[in-house]
């Protein structure tokens, strides 16, 4: 090897030594900002998280109930200062009969769309914030509808400092048409709050309480989960699973569950 070949190397390898720590610090940067978005529910990225729920002690047969939440979220942007985020709920709901004897049901459940108009900034304290309509399809199988339209206002606020994220997601949800005889109107709401490592490992506390106005029935499952965000073959993924207990609920209802979700992530 001559010395023309002998400082090229030499060269490409100092330059290697140099790029490899920026390169390797903007991928950590990169899956930073991902986890952090992934704590937003109306941040600007396109994600199909998959929530598999498992729901047991139901009825006086203890029987199981099993919903897989397909939630796609997909953010448009409105001008220089605006986004509209879509975040749709599509439940797959296998449910024993909660008595001996009874026929368990297998389909499609209602559809749930929300439409967040966001600014792209937060505000001077720091809070994200989005509001817009909510609306619920009949689209459920086998007797897995209420058989109704519904509408309503949907809203929620938050704020990340630190690796913290905490905040509110909130509906409310009246029928105003379709064929079931019974009325609905719902209010969901959803606190939560959440610390992300510098490993990109996530611990949340949520609630995902809902209050039937017509029964006047509180349905509170306390959530806590663990998360860890992946590249696999270059895609992004995080992994979560969970727990809950049912600190309120309607008689016959579930006493505990499970969740194991994965979010699959498509960053521009």
């Amino acid at each position: 090897m001559n010395g023309k070949a002998m400082i090229a190397l030499f060269s490409g390898f100092a330059a290697l030594l140099i790029t490899a720590p920026l390169w390797a610090a903007e991928v950590q940067d990169q899956q930073a900002e991902l986890a952090k978005k992934l704590n937003n529910p109306i941040a600007s990225l396109v994600s199909v998280p998959i929530q598999n729920n498992w729901d047991f002690g139901i009825g006086p047969d203890n029987a199981m109930r099993y919903t897989v939440n397909v939630q796609p979220v997909i953010p448009f942007s409105i001008g220089k200062d605006w986004n509209l985020i879509t975040r749709t709920i599509v439940p797959i709901i296998h449910a024993e009969s909660p008595v001996q004897g009874g026929d368990d049901k297998t389909g499609l459940g209602d559809i749930l769309q929300s439409f967040f108009f966001s600014p792209k900034q937060p505000t001077s304290g720091g809070w994200i914030w989005g509001v817009g309509p909510a609306l619920l399809y009949p689209s459920g199988t086998d007797d897995l509808s209420a058989d109704k339209w519904g509408a309503g206002p949907t809203a929620v606020v938050l704020k990340q400092e630190n690796g913290f994220t905490y905040g509110m997601l909130a509906n409310h949800v009246w029928s105003f048409a379709g064929s079931g005889p019974a009325y609905i109107s719902s209010t969901f709401l959803q606190p939560f709050f959440s610390y992300t490592t510098k490993k990109y490992m996530t611990f949340g506390l949520n609630t995902e309480s809902s209050y039937d106005w017509r029964d006047e029935q509180w349905t509170v499952p306390v959530n806590l989960m663990a998360a860890q965000l992946l590249k696999i073959g270059g895609m992004p993924l995080q992994f979560q699973l969970g727990g809950r207990v049912y600190a309120e609920k309607p008689s016959g209802g579930p006493d505990w569950g499970l969740r194991f979700a994965v979010t699959f992530m498509f960053p521009k």
